[in-house]
């Protein structure tokens, strides 16, 4: 058996060669089919960390084109409600409308309005549409323990027939000045609904990613717990379009066996699963049937695993090696960990990444969950790996954790840590910058799609003078530039 597996090289080790090109940023095409279904108008995904990813990200991310993997560190049914919120957070047509009867509470229907932030509900009895209640409704009203019937809009109600299109809803709503359509079938049942605020989502997104309804895309993470199907399922029904098989060692028999099981189940739904770091690891999750495979493993700013446990392989030569076999299967690759620049991945997709997962530069932005706190007169937030140990015992116990991860109480064995890291902001700034400089690298190399850029780049391994070189030198920087920081 081969006793040292070559080189192993990180982002810093490799530049990429410039070449001829005639093609600007502009011309550049950043879109990747991540799997049936499933495309993406930018290369990345939000890590399913604690502090990293919930709906707010998951909703953010899925706007500029991207995907959220919402956390599992949380119980099931909440993390199933994540997904629900951002899969009813934009629509085409709304197939599935919340409604109420009307012999529900008017504090009822606010309830459901202010959870999900809409601004109004359907009234149906006996399958028929007789009203709907809406903020107008509610605004001069005092006593919510009224039943609906007695407060809802029932007279005058503006319908339309199922099967129309957003164009002809416009058209409608604008003539009426009403925010909401029903869609009824011609006994007048329910069929869906359209809102103006979805018409202008889709508007001021052009580049959301989203599923055949016109919902935001949404993923979760599942781990290998003895319940983890009961999770899947659950994620499932509330229309989870990708489900991301996470622990920290992919190439384990347990790790084959729950994707087996999860495409058993579902085999219309993503799946991605990792992380693993070798060609024979990536070979046999494609052969147990996963649709994406994930690699890191140790890469993160936030994970101590490789210095605790003398394991792991440098990031690009990881890329490299699973890449080379997930080509021949047709199955992209995401890269997971040690992207510090908008240059690392430009570097990442170089080396055969389909997409890039992000942890570190997507934790401090507005939408990661957790709040800002000031420190020596700047503003941070906190950011940590989900093997490190900040948790008590009650959070432990709540954990859904897979049989790799030790993280339960009486027997923690951290592989991370925590710390702050800036604030910087809404995330779709931070995206505008990593974007231009993807674009940026991809057109000096004369690459004009991802696709391209995964077969045609090359890599020139710098020296440690060449590392020094490539950073900003002699010089002492007096205003930060928004997309370096070597703090």
């Amino acid at each position: 058996m081969e006793k040292i597996l070559g080189n192993g090289l990180t982002f810093d080790d490799v530049l990429i060669v410039p070449e001829f090109s005639d093609i600007s940023p502009a011309h550049v095409d950043t879109t990747v089919k991540l799997a049936k279904g499933i495309e993406l108008k930018i290369p990345f995904l939000s890590a399913g960390m604690d502090t990293v990813t919930e709906s707010q990200m998951a909703i953010a991310i899925a706007r500029c084109g991207g995907l959220g993997i919402i956390h599992r560190h949380m119980p099931i049914a909440a993390q199933a409600s994540e997904v629900d919120r951002v899969k009813r957070s934009e629509h085409g047509v709304i197939t599935d409308p919340f409604f109420l009867s009307p012999n529900h509470y008017v504090y009822e229907a606010d309830k459901l309005m202010g959870k999900y932030r809409i601004s109004g509900v359907p009234i149906i009895e006996h399958d028929k549409l007789v009203g709907i209640i809406t903020n107008r409704d509610l605004r001069f009203e005092t006593d919510y323990s009224k039943k609906i019937y007695e407060v809802m809009t029932r007279e005058n109600l503006i319908t339309a027939p199922a099967g129309t299109t957003l164009e002809e809803a416009k058209v409608i709503l604008t003539r009426h000045k009403v925010e909401k359509l029903p869609l009824v079938d011609d006994n007048g049942n329910l069929k869906g609904l359209i809102t103006i605020k979805d018409i202008n989502k889709s508007v001021k997104y052009p580049l959301s990613a989203k599923d055949a309804q016109g919902r935001l895309i949404a993923g979760a993470a599942v781990g290998i717990k003895d319940d983890y199907m009961e999770r899947v399922h659950a994620l499932a029904k509330r229309k989870v379009d990708v489900l991301a098989l996470e622990v920290f060692h992919g190439h384990a028999k347990d790790v084959l066996a729950a994707v087996r099981a999860i495409k058993g189940d579902f085999p219309e739904i993503a799946l991605i699963a990792g992380n693993v770091a070798t060609p024979s690891a990536t070979k046999l999750l494609i052969d147990a049937g996963a649709d994406v495979i994930k690699v890191g493993i140790g890469p993160s700013s936030v994970s101590t695993k490789r210095m605790i446990s003398g394991v792991g392989v440098p990031q690009i030569s990881a890329i490299i090696s699973c890449a080379e076999v997930a080509r021949e299967k047709g199955i992209p690759i995401v890269a997971d960990g040690g992207i510090r620049f908008s240059g690392d991945i430009a570097k990442a997709i170089a080396a055969g990444a389909s997409a890039c997962m992000m942890g570190n530069l997507f934790s401090g932005c507005e939408e990661s969950p957790g709040t800002t706190e000031l420190f020596q007169g700047r503003k941070y937030k906190i950011y940590r790996g989900m093997e490190s140990s900040p948790y008590d015992e009650t959070e432990l116990n709540n954990l859904d954790s897979d049989n790799d991860n030790p993280r339960s109480a009486g027997s923690l064995i951290s592989r991370g840590v925590e710390g702050r890291i800036t604030y910087k902001g809404n995330l779709s700034d931070v995206l505008h910058q990593l974007i231009g400089g993807l674009v940026v690298g991809m057109s000096y190399a004369g690459c004009r799609t991802l696709t391209e850029m995964q077969e045609n780049a090359r890599f020139v391994q710098v020296t440690q003078a060449g590392l020094r070189e490539s950073h900003p030198h002699d010089i002492l920087i007096t205003r930060e530039s928004p997309n370096y920081n070597m703090a």
